[in-house]
C-alpha cells in the first residue's frame, strides 16, 4: 500500500494488502481527521478508510470495502466484499457485515448483529426534498439477524434478536425476538418457535441464542 499518512493510527499486529488506502480525505469538512485502527486488523485489496473514522480490534474486511468518516466501529468487526459504510454510523462489537451491503449515514448497529448478503439500509425518507429531509438510518439492536437482499427504511428500530427474512421490505419497527418477512414486512412468529432443520425435534434458537452454536 501507499504511505501511511501521519494521521493514521494503526495498532500493530495488522495486516494490509496492497492496493489499500488508509485515511482517505473527505470532503466534508470534520473536527478530527484521525483515523484509529486497532491492533489484528486484515485489510484487503481495495478496501478505502477515510479519515476521521475509529475502529477497534480485530477488523476483517473482503475487498473493495469502503468505510467513511466519523464511524465509530467496535472490535471484531468483519464488513465483506463490496460493501459499504456511509459516515456517521455506529457498530457495536461482533458485527458480521456481509458482501454487498449498503450502511447508509447515521444507522446504528448493535453488538453481535448480522446482516447478510444484499442488506440496502436508507436514511433518507424524502430524497432531494431540502424543506422536508432528515436523514436518520435506522436501529438494528443487539443480535438481530436480517437476511439476504433485506431493504430497511429510515428510522426503523429491528429489536434485539429479531430474524429479517430474505427479500423483505422492513418499512416499521420490528419487535424482538419476532421473525418478519415480506414487503411490507410483517411478524408472522418468534425465534423460539422456529425448529431446527438440522436437529429434529429441537428449536433453532433459545431466546435469542443458537443452541449450537452460541449468539450469532
Amino acid at each position: 500500500m501507499s504511505e501511511v499518512p501521519d494521521y493514521v493510527l494503526l495498532e500493530a499486529p495488522s495486516t494490509l494488502d496492497e492496493g489499500v488506502s488508509l485515511g482517505y480525505p473527505t470532503g466534508r469538512h470534520i473536527a478530527d481527521q484521525t483515523l484509529r485502527i486497532g491492533s489484528g486488523a486484515t485489510v484487503r485489496s481495495g478496501t478505502v478508510i477515510y479519515a476521521g473514522t475509529m475502529i477497534g480490534r480485530g477488523l476483517q474486511t473482503g475487498h473493495n470495502v469502503i468505510i467513511r468518516e466519523e464511524n465509530v466501529i467496535g472490535d471484531n468487526v468483519g464488513i465483506w466484499s463490496n460493501s459499504v459504510i456511509d459516515y456517521g454510523c455506529r457498530i457495536g462489537n461482533n458485527v458480521k457485515i456481509h458482501s454487498n451491503v449498503y450502511v447508509a449515514q447515521f444507522t446504528t448497529i448493535e453488538d453481535d448483529a448480522f446482516l447478510a448478503p444484499g442488506v440496502s439500509i436508507a436514511n433518507d425518507m424524502r430524497p432531494l426534498c431540502a424543506e422536508c429531509t432528515r436523514a436518520g438510518g435506522p436501529t438494528i439492536k443487539r443480535g438481530a439477524r436480517i437476511g439476504v437482499n433485506v431493504t430497511i427504511l429510515p428510522q426503523v428500530v429491528v429489536g434485539e434478536y429479531a430474524l429479517v427474512g430474505a427479500g423483505a421490505v422492513v418499512t416499521k419497527n420490528v419487535p424482538p425476538y419476532a421473525v418478519v418477512y415480506g414487503n411490507p414486512a410483517r411478524v408472522v412468529t418468534t425465534v423460539d418457535e422456529l425448529d431446527c432443520p438440522l436437529h429434529p425435534g429441537e428449536k433453532a434458537y433459545d431466546h435469542g441464542l443458537n443452541r449450537h452454536g452460541g449468539a450469532r
